[in-house]
């Protein structure tokens, strides 16, 4: 089924601002050390940047994988956005540098998730209780792709059951004759077989613009969010965002060499707040919906009763 995108946009509703959850952040290293009872704590596979409620309570987990050569860090304000809903956040980084082959990026996702069920707790602040058998696993770019290859079990290594897959801005390659080794994408319409689980596609409009001669676009035709969506069978929701930018969800202030590489390699939009109060709001509707089994948000964003923080482009969904 789907909706032309008549959604207003004039103002904001709670899920594009920040929650009712006070939020803290934990940084969790990779490595292995023992409390004072000396009980060895193995910690995960991967460092890890986690954004957890501090009221007491228990909560869904949203495993959040970082595009392509960024840090986890880059998506902090977007994590927070997330978690303020009630949700704890865990954004591992993969890699700091990677080439074409993300099967091992596959692989350390697989083994971070295992790592959930019996690690994750020890880290959170005592009140809080991670609900490892609400999951959703989301990624930006490239960690789209290896969201995607992870659900549709390229590799069979995951335990715990994803109820919610989302692709933010996802990219499978360079064009539609070179994707990235694992392939994921098989240009054959409702291929994805995803076992159930609910998929969500947020693209950016300006993703697949070249910024200049010299770069190609950060998301391509042939391998973006369209063709990802194409490929995905119901319960299935996609939303592109008509004038901003494949990095317009990342932080406002992203520092270092690559922090400001992300402002000059994508054609961006006029600023990032409205792109991440979009992508955070969406996905707090998505993960109510298919994680927590409350249907109001992304039933009023269907029914065009929210209002958005951008302008869209195109917005469909089939159920």
């Amino acid at each position: 089924m789907n909706s032309a995108p008549t959604i207003s946009t004039s103002a904001s509703t709670n899920i594009f601002n920040l929650g009712k959850y006070p939020t803290d952040f934990i940084k969790i290293e990779s490595k292995t050390f023992s409390f004072s009872s000396n009980v060895p704590l193995v910690s995960p596979p991967k460092p890890l940047l986690v954004c957890s409620p501090t009221e007491t309570g228990e909560f869904p987990v949203l495993v959040l994988l970082h595009g392509y050569l960024l840090y986890n860090s880059f998506y902090s304000q977007l994590i927070q956005h997330i978690s303020s809903h009630g949700f704890i956040v865990v954004a591992p980084q993969l890699y700091i540098v990677a080439g074409r082959d993300s099967h091992e990026e596959i692989e350390t996702t697989a083994k971070v998730i295992n790592w959930l069920p019996e690690g994750l707790v020890h880290f959170l602040p005592p009140q809080v209780n991670p609900n490892v058998k609400k999951l959703g696993l989301a990624g930006h770019s490239r960690g789209g792709k290896v969201a995607f290859g992870l659900a549709l079990r390229k590799l069979n290594l995951t335990t715990l059951d994803i109820s919610a897959i989302i692709g933010i801005d996802p990219v499978g390659g360079m064009d539609e004759e070179r994707q990235t080794p694992p392939p994921v994408q098989t240009n054959t319409p409702h291929s994805f077989n995803l076992g159930g689980s609910g998929a969500l596609v947020i693209g950016s409009g300006l993703g697949e613009i070249k910024r200049n001669l010299l770069f190609p676009p950060c998301a391509p035709k042939g391998v973006n969010h369209e063709d990802f969506y194409n490929e995905c069978r119901k319960p299935a929701y996609y939303f592109v965002a008509k004038d901003q930018g494949h990095l317009d969800m990342l932080d406002d202030d992203t520092r270092g060499i690559r922090g400001k590489a992300s402002f000059c390699l994508c054609k961006n939009g006029k600023s990032r707040e409205p792109m991440r109060r979009f992508v955070g709001g969406v996905v707090v509707a998505f993960l109510k919906a298919y994680v927590e089994g409350d249907m109001r948000e992304l039933v009023g964003l269907r029914e065009g009763h929210e209002m958005l923080p951008v302008e869209l482009q195109r917005f469909e969904y089939r159920l």
